[in-house]
């Protein structure tokens, strides 16, 4: 019993300051702000020390002589005392030192009553021991419990040294009490146990009211004061003792609070309570929504938007195809166009029929997708028309590339060549004569729009209309 205590022991005093330490470690660092604060006396928000004191009585429960069922009719009841030095390491888990005195009285009768003819016996006792102190209030409590926080649950356990004088007397003349057994501290022999439970009423702010109960295993056999015959077989292991107490503990610091009378799980939720239940505090939308388009006018771009147009997040209508004319107006919203014709391409009487113009020989409209060279398949039929044409007519044409004024000039002249050969291959291989085609690429020196230099100062169907094909007759 003993090496079981002393291996308890031994790792509660491992366990206990590497818990200590790391509580005490906790720093304040956020990544997002790069703010440190390093946790201070003076950065502390709750009181973390205290001093407890109290009194009671105590019993033998186990043992071969004890204070309860002990064959006299009645309970024995001895005093206990104790006094401690607390701190609070987390809102639930603390430390403490603490000193306990008392007196027990076993037997058939009451040592100090001096009966002839009884077994009774007394034991003093004085021990310190390390306790660890859970408030299991506050691991239970429930963080939407608003209610004012007062009482409160604790658990205690731990070990320590004790020290104590059994005194028997045995049954003959009164006065015949002798000393059984003396223990001294701080030996091996001397190791206990206790573990136990306390509720707590916070009084004040700096004091608080206490009720336990501890139950201390001594490890001991000879505790009561039995030797020898008085010994039987029922108990060889411990006399162990229970004690009863009331007692006060006061909350050293100058803050309002102590630590083990705060959640901070509780506050938290309460503090978004108190922000939810704060709306008028934000106010939104002071200049209003002048054109009722969803954004307000604190942000918005544009506050003369038309009604029912589609607006982006700055309140500025949406304009898919970039062509300068916003979608609601836009009768051609994914292909661009020009304002006069509604946001769609125009195409004239010839170019839709894929025929050359009898004036200028040109044939328009042939345009393609930025850095792009491949045919759209919206101008397949107008080159497909435009076959027919080319065979019948008497002479030839040049079939002349052209691009925006995105890109360098080299690039521009490469990709120009490049759409002017797609062409006459498309053509040619759907039955035009190769003899009467020839090709040329201009890049970006034969603009349709020549103001769009830079690209930029041009809507995006102009610059769509510079990236061009189109014929030319010898």
């Amino acid at each position: 019993m003993k090496q079981n205590l002393l291996t308890i022991l031994t790792l509660t005093g491992f366990l206990f300051p590497s818990i200590s330490y790391a509580q005490e470690a906790v720093k304040i660092d956020s990544a997002s702000t790069q703010a440190y604060q390093p946790f201070t006396q003076d950065s502390k928000r709750f009181n973390d020390w205290s001093i407890s004191a109290g009194a009671g009585t105590a019993l033998i429960q186990t043992g071969n002589i004890t204070s309860i069922n002990n064959g006299s009719g009645k309970t024995l009841f001895g005093y206990s005392a104790y006094f401690s030095v607390d701190k609070a390491i987390t809102h639930a888990f603390g430390l403490k030192l603490q000193y306990d005195k008392g007196e027990t009285r076993q037997g058939n009768a009451n040592t100090k009553d001096h009966v002839d003819n009884v077994k009774a016996a007394r034991t003093q006792y004085d021990a310190i021991s390390l306790l660890a102190d859970v408030n299991i209030s506050n691991l239970l409590r429930r963080v939407d419990n608003k209610s004012n926080f007062r009482w409160a649950l604790h658990g205690y356990v731990g070990g320590g040294t004790l020290a104590y004088k059994a005194y028997i007397q045995n049954p003959g003349m009164p006065y015949n009490q002798n000393l059984a057994t003396e223990i001294k501290p701080f030996k091996i022999g001397s190791l206990f146990a206790q573990f136990g439970t306390a509720l707590k009423y916070r009084m004040t702010n700096s004091l608080d009211l206490e009720g336990r109960v501890m139950y201390m295993v001594t490890g001991d056999n000879t505790f009561d004061g039995s030797l020898g015959v008085n010994q039987h077989s029922t108990n060889k292991v411990s006399d162990n003792l229970v004690s009863a107490a009331l007692g006060l503990t006061y909350n050293i610091g100058k803050h309002q609070s102590h630590l083990f009378w705060h959640d901070p799980l509780q506050e938290i939720y309460y503090k978004l309570d108190v922000l939810a239940d704060k709306t008028d505090d934000v106010e939104v939308c002071k200049k209003g929504d002048a054109d009722n388009d969803g954004v307000c006018d604190d942000w918005d771009r544009q506050l003369d938007t038309p009604a029912g147009a589609r607006v982006d997040g700055s309140g500025v209508a949406l304009d898919a195809d970039l062509d300068g004319v916003i979608d609601l107006y836009d009768k051609c919203v994914t292909v661009p166009g020009p304002v006069e014709n509604n946001g769609c391409p125009i195409v004239s009487a010839n170019q839709g029929q894929g025929s050359v113009s009898e004036s200028t020989g040109e044939i328009k409209g042939i345009e393609f997708n930025l850095n792009s060279d491949k045919i759209l398949p919206s101008n397949v039929s107008i080159l497909s028309n435009t076959i027919d044409n080319i065979n019948a007519s008497g002479g030839s044409f040049v079939i002349v590339g052209g691009t925006d004024t995105r890109g360098t000039d080299t690039y521009n002249q490469n990709l120009s060549e490049r759409r002017a050969n797609n062409v006459k291959n498309f053509l040619v291989k759907n039955g035009a004569d190769a003899n009467k085609l020839q090709t040329i690429g201009r890049g970006e020196k034969d603009l349709l729009y020549p103001e769009c230099e830079p690209a930029t100062k041009c809507p995006e169907w102009k610059n769509r209309a510079n990236r061009r094909v189109y014929f030319e007759a010898k």
